[in-house]
């Protein structure tokens, strides 16, 4: 198999990318709303001076994957809730309509700035889905492996969150690709959360 194209976020890939969420994380909260809202979200990536983002295609252009974070985490999630107000409005009630005991979640989406009850710091890593057929091909640590070196560029490390229970190989995936476990929280929904760091540039293990 030839090596994908791996390359920034485009307003061309969006519909995709939202499209392939939804694939890649069935029954997860964000997919239950629907792929109006997640293209609102990747959207919102496009042309912020603190995105970090890629794309990974084969060679004739088939998606295989995608990555997007922020090096500003809080001030992004404010950018873009006032730079896609209408479209997360139009969205949000589409899901609501959709999915009525949504409601309390999705506003708490909406408003969410990155920030986790662990200390941490660097760019957030929001989002990485890899297509179920391609997992396992490299892919997805292709995608880190730029994330990471965008972050380094930007002289910082990187941190996300992810699910700690019933989600063995994402934990796996992250650790295999340099990830170190900072802390395990509980959300008030009563999700169990792993929160992974990266360690910045002249900090690796």
């Amino acid at each position: 198999m030839a090596d994908p194209v791996v390359r920034e976020l485009r307003e061309s890939d969006v519909r995709e990318c939202a499209d392939l969420h939804v694939r890649s994380f069935p029954g997860f909260f964000l997919s239950q709303l629907g792929p109006r809202f997640l293209q609102e979200f990747y959207r919102g990536f496009l042309g912020d001076p603190s995105a970090i983002t890629a794309v990974a295609r084969t060679p004739d252009g088939a998606l295989l994957g995608a990555v997007v974070g922020s090096t500003q985490p809080a001030g992004f999630f404010s950018r873009l809730l006032r730079r896609r107000l209408l479209g997360f409005m139009v969205a949000s009630v589409v899901a609501v309509l959709r999915r009525p005991t949504a409601a309390p979640r999705l506003l708490k989406a909406v408003l969410y700035r990155g920030q986790v009850p662990i200390e941490v710091e660097g760019a957030l890593l929001s989002s990485i889905c890899v297509e179920p057929a391609s997992q396992a091909t490299g892919t997805g640590s292709r995608l880190i492996s730029r994330f990471r070196e965008a972050a380094h560029a930007a002289g910082m490390g990187a941190y996300l969150v992810t699910d700690r229970d019933d989600n063995e190989a994402a934990n796996a995936f992250y650790c295999r690709n340099g990830w170190q476990l900072a802390g395990q929280y509980e959300t008030p929904e009563g999700r169990r959360m792993n929160c992974y760091v990266l360690p910045g540039p002249g900090e690796d293990a």
